[in-house]
């Protein structure tokens, strides 16, 4: 069965003290992200990876503080989670140049990855019949993500220890929710062995 690799928002913005929405402790699951993404890599599994790519006055920031502004250090993928090919899809209609790509870097501007114009694009070029999901914020765009890939009817599998969540028991309620959505909890060792 064709896998796709969903690495949900791993900026440096989120990850670390110094970001701009720090989402306390995700620091601590980056070596699982850069181990699911190499793994995914050595395997031939594409992995997407949503990134917020944000404008100065973009309406998310009356709800969240300023962070991943397109262009900012912050709106930065932490380096250990990049792979060698990728390529970058922007938040805008546009032709898809993603062949050849181990990592395919779609920016939104949402916390909901399904209102990217190109992902539907990205996700029927790729044809999927399974996804695992992994990153931040669990209660937020991880779950996101999960609930539009549970809309496509295929199985979908949440890293646990490859996420991390800003309020524990939102998180714990929001894996809650996705496995009522039909989704699987796994580990970094059970995806990729040892």
């Amino acid at each position: 069965m064709n896998t796709v690799f969903v690495d949900v928002d791993t900026q440096l913005d989120f990850l670390y003290p110094a970001g701009a929405l720090y989402v306390p402790g995700a620091e601590r699951i980056v070596p699982a992200v850069a181990r699911l993404n190499r793994y995914a890599a050595s395997n031939g599994i594409p992995v997407v990876s949503t990134t917020d790519a944000h404008f100065e006055d973009d309406p998310e920031f009356a709800v969240w503080p300023h962070h991943c502004v397109a262009g900012a250090l912050g709106q930065r993928k932490a380096e250990a989670t990049l792979l060698a090919r990728r390529a970058v899809v922007p938040n805008r209609p546009g032709d898809l140049a993603i062949s050849g790509a181990q990592q395919i870097v779609i920016e939104k501007q949402t916390v909901d990855v399904f209102a990217a114009p190109n992902l539907a694009r990205v996700l029927d070029r790729l044809a999927a019949g399974r996804y695992v999901v992994y990153g931040v914020v669990t209660e937020v765009c991880v779950l996101y993500a999960v609930r539009g890939l549970a809309k496509l009817g295929k199985p979908v599998t949440v890293v646990t220890d490859a996420i991390e969540a800003f309020n524990r028991p939102q998180g714990r309620q929001a894996l809650e929710e996705a496995c009522s959505l039909g989704a699987k909890l796994s580990s970094v060792a059970e995806i990729c062995g040892g």
